[in-house]
């Protein structure tokens, strides 16, 4: 009889890719198509009357306060494009702290009372609208019968169509708040902290001279790591579907040791997938620029040019979701866990982090004459004092049930933030900090403000792909991020301990200069000491090795290498100032984001442990001992026929029960602990035993499963394996 996998399996062979429509065939280029599908500058300026746009310019660039009065024109004009695209509805799109997006979808047609409709979108409905805010994470901050929570309109974002083949959406990216005011979302707290960003890096300007800028921008453009897998096998692995990744799953004989996967030939299922999913992404206004195959069998990367944090932060999320969507088109279920599988490389999610002023100057570009190049080093002193003084509130940004499955694993960097410069410029930072330090051949003493920096090229050194945080000639990649997590956290992070460094550096500065001091003067004095209290978090070596750990331990640099441990530090009064100094969020705020952390890895865990339960029940024992009783009817009937000993063909009949025996055991265990854990009364306390009770039980039971997938008839396993999971493309 051909078992459900085997038709799965037959099925996922014989799906061919999916061909272009003659309708796109026909369609427009892709600089044609950019932004079609969004309500951009471009579209304002041809519909709205020159003064309202110029004013509503204003607010995009300048960040300034939306007039209200010119709500009903911009409303009226959004409304008309939209139903141009087709759409019937609109919905306040906003990101509230479970980690995805959320929409509530509104009819443009309202009744008359003559028995017809109009179509109406107000000024109103445009600025606010009330999602019930209870059934969302809070912290506390609501609770059921405090159910009012509001949203409210970014202009700073474009509003965009989102098509369906019955209709359109028109969506509008918009804040999460709380009736009482507190930041319900991520976005609330990301615009703050570039705010704050903005004003402490325009101190530093001044200082140099800059009356230009108006602004300046952290740019941002997050590299997207993914699985592809086929949903025909994906339907028949239920860990798959609920927890997105694989809880049990023998390791296949050929992983990714060839390295044949990486930057190989697309299987043309896959380039099909992508292709559409560009495709749709550009009329996003969404500027993907770079595919390939990762290094993991089934893995795969999409990468954007770099955009302004808040809209990267938007169109990462969305590109997300439409990665979801438009994979079932083509047969394939999308994976976005950082470890979907065990003992192949998981995905990440690198945030290439940037600053760039209002007159389009990359402040992290190391420039040719001494003004650039003291302007660069008091922004790289900057960084390298966010991330050694507040690296705890950085790891904040990284962490997640998921993510601890995979940093630190040989694949990605370890949860010891260091920052990662280059010998070149670490070189440069030594003979800042010591005039005797020894010249390298063709190098120079370092007078800041007066002589210049050595040549930095783009391309400084090799890569380092050990480090969290790491300079590649003109950025920061930020590699620790997990693949499903929103970058917002990491950014707001990053944003508001840079703004923290810049102010402390900026008033240092300013003093001296109003003391009398030449800023050439103030900078020889400051920038040494800066730079050699930073210096600890500077490593260029491998940070996968055991030296570093305790190299790291020695430097003071801390290791929480989970996310319970890293938690626990979110009310460290050195994490909160953080996030309180310039406030990027209250203290309210901070304690509900910690107590939703808590509960979210806690029941997370809690999910993955019941459901393996629940497979091991269901889809791993019966045909266990379905193989266990064939085996012992062909053992007594060959003793019976030959009647002689046959110890060494029962040995495979005895490895099965003892592991049976071991699993029905490490099962009960498990049960126990997802029972003994969601028994307590708080997310920090549930938060702690999952890690210490659930996740060892379910190490123990996926050791027992995994080794009776090499011993069952392969006839009687209904489970997907790894091997079709990760090559069937």
């Amino acid at each position: 009889m051909t078992s459900l996998r085997q038709t799965a399996l037959m099925q996922a062979m014989q799906t061919q890719a999916v061909t272009v429509t003659e309708e796109k065939e026909r369609g427009i280029l892709a600089d044609e198509l950019f932004g079609a599908n969004v309500f951009g500058l471009d579209e304002m300026r041809k519909r709205l009357p020159h003064a309202v746009y110029k004013e509503l310019e204003r607010t995009i660039a300048d960040g300034e306060r939306l007039n209200p009065a010119i709500a009903d024109v911009i409303a009226n004009a959004m409304k008309d494009w939209a139903i141009e695209h087709k759409a019937t509805h609109y919905t306040h799109w906003f990101q509230p702290m479970t980690g995805l997006t959320a929409e509530k979808h509104d009819a443009f047609l309202s009744p008359t009372s003559r028995g017809h409709v109009i179509s109406e979108f107000s000024g109103k409905m445009l600025i606010s609208g009330e999602p019930d805010a209870s059934s969302f994470p809070s912290g506390g901050i609501r609770s059921t019968f405090e159910a009012r929570g509001y949203t409210a309109w970014d202009p700073t974002v474009p509003a965009f169509i989102i098509q369906q083949p019955y209709g359109a959406t028109l969506h509008i990216p918009t804040y999460f708040y709380s009736y009482s005011g507190e930041a319900l979302d991520r976005k609330i707290p990301l615009q703050r902290s570039i705010q704050a960003l903005s004003k402490q890096a325009l101190r530093i300007l001044r200082l140099f001279g800059n009356t230009k800028a108006r602004y300046v921008q952290a740019m941002v453009g997050p590299e997207q790591e993914y699985f592809l897998v086929d949903s025909h096998l994906a339907a028949l692995r239920p860990d798959l579907l609920l927890a997105g990744r694989t809880l049990l799953g023998r390791s296949p004989a050929k992983g990714q040791e060839m390295e044949d996967h990486y930057f190989g030939a697309i299987p043309e299922r896959v380039l099909s997938f992508m292709q559409d999913l560009e495709r749709e992404l550009l009329a996003l206004g969404i500027p993907c620029k770079t595919r390939h195959n990762e290094v993991a069998p089934g893995q795969f990367e999409l990468a954007p040019v770099y955009e302004d944090a808040n809209l990267a932060c938007d169109h990462n999320m969305l590109t997300m979701n439409m990665m979801r969507h438009i994979a079932g088109r083509h047969g394939f279920v999308c994976l976005l866990h950082e470890k979907p599988f065990a003992a192949v490389n998981g995905s990440g999610k690198h945030n290439n982090w940037s600053l760039c002023d209002s007159e389009g100057q990359n402040l992290l570009n190391p420039g040719k004459t001494p003004h650039e190049n003291a302007q660069f080093l008091v922004f790289l002193a900057a960084v390298l004092s966010a991330v050694h003084t507040y690296s705890r509130a950085l790891r904040l940004g990284t962490i997640g049930a998921g993510n601890d499955h995979r940093l630190g694993a040989n694949e990605a960097p370890p949860a010891i933030l260091s920052v990662y410069l280059g010998e070149q410029l670490t070189d440069a930072i030594e003979r800042i900090i010591s005039p005797d330090h020894a010249l390298k051949s063709g190098s120079r003493q370092m007078e800041i403000g007066v002589s210049t920096l050595p040549p930095l090229p783009v391309d400084l050194s090799d890569r380092n792909r050990t480090s969290p945080f790491a300079f590649t000639g003109n950025k920061f990649e930020f590699r620790a991020l997990g693949s499903s997590h929103s970058i917002a956290p990491v950014n707001i992070a990053l944003n508001s301990a840079v703004a923290c460094a810049l102010d402390d550096i900026a008033t240092s500065l300013e003093n001296e200069v109003k003391g009398g001091v030449s800023l050439t003067d103030a900078l020889q004095s400051i920038l040494p000491k800066l730079f050699l209290e930073h210096m600890p978090v500077v490593f260029n070596g491998n940070g996968y090795t055991e030296a570093w750990v305790k190299e790291a331990a020695k430097r003071g640099l801390p290791n929480d290498d989970n996310t319970v441990d890293a938690l626990l530090h979110y009310r460290d009064p050195e994490v909160m100032n953080v996030f309180l100094r310039h406030k990027i969020l209250n203290e309210r705020e901070i304690v509900a984001r910690q107590e939703i952390l808590f509960e979210n890895y806690a029941k997370t865990v809690c999910i993955e442990g019941q459901l393996l339960s629940d497979i091991v029940t269901t889809r791993v024992l019966p045909p266990s001992r379905r193989a266990l009783g064939r085996e012992l009817l062909v053992l007594n009937n060959m003793k019976s026929f030959f009647g002689e000993d046959l110890s060494d063909e029962a040995v495979c009949a005895t490895r099965m029960r003892n592991e049976i025996n071991a699993l029905e055991k490490a099962c009960e265990t498990l049960i126990r602990a997802v029972c003994d854990t969601k028994a307590l009364p708080s997310g920090e306390a549930q938060a702690k035993k999952a890690r210490d009770t659930i996740l060892p039980a379910m190490a123990e039971c996926r050791l027992h499963a995994d080794a009776l997938e090499g011993l069952v008839d392969d006839s009687l396993w209904d489970l997907p394996k790894y091997q079709e999971l990760l090559w069937t493309h």
